[in-house]
């Protein structure tokens, strides 16, 4: 199956390939730099980060944020939690929910594994793509994620 675009005609399930491919091996190269040198794998680091920039965040807005499922959510919550690295505290608002916090050494650890997810996306990407294909390339990512969240394309049903 092929597109039309300005350019000409676009491999549709090429560029799907391509782009979960391009996705898997970028998650399982930060993966292991993450893991190395910090003990966590990048599902945990992107978990605390977001708990970081939304303190007060539930699990029902991390579960909408990477599109997974609440009971595999509240799962990880629960291995973070585990690890000292996050608390439940009570929402005042709706009894039925926790609202999530980082502990000091969640904190702690989203700071220092910031820089190892960076520094590794700037090796793995910055020679391949640079400048205007960079841009392009992100340009057309965002676009293509605001519509398919826009139309809830792609949401789990738990």
């Amino acid at each position: 199956m092929a597109a039309k675009s300005s350019g000409g005609v676009v491999d549709l399930p090429g560029f799907f390939a391509d782009l979960v491919r391009c996705e898997t091996r970028l998650y399982n190269a930060l993966n292991d730099r993450l893991r190395e040198r910090h003990g966590i794998v990048t599902s945990q680091f992107e978990l605390l980060r977001f708990l970081r920039d939304r303190p007060g965040a539930r699990v029902a807005d991390l579960a909408a944020e990477f599109v997974v499922g609440v009971g595999a959510t509240s799962k990880g919550v629960d291995r973070l939690e585990k690890q000292g690295w996050v608390v439940r505290q009570p929402n005042p608002s709706d009894r039925r929910s926790s609202l999530l916090a980082l502990t000091d050494g969640g904190s702690q650890l989203v700071e220092a594994a910031e820089k190892t997810f960076t520094d590794g996306l700037a090796v793995l990407i910055g020679d391949t793509l640079n400048g205007s294909s960079a841009a392009a390339a992100v340009r057309a990512i965002s676009k293509l994620r605001s519509v398919l969240e826009r139309n809830q394309i792609g949401t789990p049903a738990g």
